[in-house]
């Protein structure tokens, strides 16, 4: 299965004219907001803010939520940014890889070679030469990506691909692996049923809380609670 397929990126909001500061020039800037809901079967749930600056021709993408635990919170507020090329219509990001160390610290790695560029991004993402992409050669700066100008879905799946799937503690075949199994555990239920089964476990609990002259949600807990002890 493909795995990127499992990335599931839904604008939530867009902001035709906004403001935000850019750390690297020091200033406020203004142009495009877009923010986005993300659930990434590997990592978790994310909210991604993007900043468009069509005068310089870059987006800056923030994660502004990350999923819960150590090494993700380390993230939130972590911004790439993605400037133009040399390439029309096209926009390069410096490939740099997260880690953690083992107090869960983390860092971020320049990639040298092409060879250290995960399979995921190789396969899926047009990546070159630093220096044909731009022109122009620096120091640290080898390896980059190429996307679109206009497909921020694509430059959030990479920062999950650089930032936080680098530091996952399970992998992308483990990970399927586990929903697969859940998926063949779960009962499978007709969509016609379920209203009928929904009805029915109200009925009964609202019969429970009578009973027992409490409220309806009281009786919910007190049912979950006994079924949890059994």
């Amino acid at each position: 299965m493909h795995y990127l397929n499992q990335i599931k990126i839904t604008q939530v909001e867009e902001r035709p004219n906004d403001a935000w500061f850019d750390l690297s020039l020091r200033q406020i800037r203004e142009g495009e907001v877009r923010f986005y809901r993300v659930k990434d079967f590997l990592t978790g749930n994310w909210l991604f803010k993007t900043c468009s600056d069509k005068e310089l021709t870059k987006v800056m993408v923030k994660a502004l939520k990350c999923p819960p635990g150590k090494r993700f919170a380390q993230l939130e507020g972590k911004t790439m940014v993605f400037q133009k090329s040399e390439i029309e219509g096209q926009l390069y990001d410096v490939i740099s890889l997260t880690h953690a160390d083992e107090s869960d610290r983390l860092h971020r790695k320049i990639v040298y070679s092409a060879e250290e560029i995960p399979t995921t991004i190789r396969e899926h993402f047009r990546t070159m030469p630093y220096e044909e992409a731009t022109g122009k050669r620096a120091p640290g700066k080898n390896w980059v990506t190429i996307s679109k100008a206009d497909d921020e879905k694509s430059m959030i799946t990479l920062f999950l691909l650089e930032r936080a799937w680098t530091i996952s503690k399970v992998s992308p075949d483990e990970k399927m692996e586990t929903i697969s199994q859940r998926k063949k555990l779960k009962p499978q239920v007709p969509l016609y049923v379920r209203p009928r089964i929904e009805r029915e476990i109200h009925a009964k609990v609202k019969a429970h809380a009578h009973a027992n002259k409490t409220g309806v949600s009281e009786a919910y807990r007190s049912l979950i609670e006994s079924a949890l002890r059994s």
